[in-house]
């Protein structure tokens, strides 16, 4: 009960500290450039959910779509990817920041030791998941053609 009162209360706060720590930074490199740093943030983060999101977003649709929540256990750095362009598209410096730390993985090791938790367990270095059968579905890439309906003559 306790974080999640914490977390509302810093959800709640973190436009008046966006604003706080914008007005330092324009302070301190002046208003053009910070605002042009605001500017990168978000574009970094319309890029990121566009390139390496597309992908991850397609997938949460069709496991939604077919009420399968396991695919999206087993793609956790995936999720990841996308909390971290999210935060990149806010405008302000402290989910910016916050965003770039989900990017590199040792600093996301550090972000999740800082807040007390255990990143979901990660996948092997092979990237093989192993799952009980009653546990998967064959999920289809929208960006392959489906060639079971495609017939060249053969």
């Amino acid at each position: 009960m306790r974080l999640a009162r914490w977390m509302l209360t810093a959800l709640l706060m973190l436009p008046f500290m966006e604003l706080a720590v914008f007005i330092a930074v324009a302070v301190a490199i002046g208003f053009g450039r910070a605002f042009g740093l605001v500017l990168l943030g978000s574009f970094a983060g319309v890029m990121l959910l566009r390139h390496a999101g597309g992908s991850h977003v397609s997938r949460i649709r069709v496991a939604m779509a077919q009420g399968n929540f396991s695919t999206l256990q087993a793609d956790g750095t995936g999720g990841l990817l996308l909390l971290a362009g999210v935060l990149l598209l806010i405008p302000g410096f402290i989910t910016d920041v916050i965003g770039l730390c989900l990017l590199v993985p040792p600093l996301r090791r550090a972000l999740f030791g800082a807040a007390g938790m255990r990143p979901s367990a990660a996948r092997p270095a092979d990237g093989v998941v192993d799952l009980e059968p009653e546990q998967w579905r064959r999920v289809p890439d929208p960006e392959l053609p489906d060639r079971r309906n495609h017939h060249d003559g053969r």
